[in-house]
């Protein structure tokens, strides 16, 4: 049997920019936002683009998104263990 090659989910082209946010920043946005992690939007660890940047639960994720209408969107989720 041949052995396929992996596929990298970050380089499709309808996966937008996913990146772990540095803790200290992450405490800055939720202050700015007033809220507490868990009540970000979630997402699971294992997730494939969570498994592809190495979130760990706990972790606050940005996501940008780009669009020709709207310009760029920013997102948040917050890290979940299940």
């Amino acid at each position: 049997m041949a052995k396929q090659k992996k596929f990298n989910i970050l380089e499709h082209e309808l996966v937008p920019e996913h990146e772990i946010v540095p803790p200290e920043e992450a405490v800055k946005i939720l202050k700015e936002l007033g809220i507490a992690p868990h009540q970000l939007p979630w997402i699971r660890v294992t997730d494939p683009v969570a498994r592809a940047i190495g979130a760990k639960p706990g972790d606050v994720i940005r996501i940008r998104r780009k669009s020709p209408t709207s310009g760029e969107t920013i997102a948040y989720r917050y890290v979940v263990g299940y």
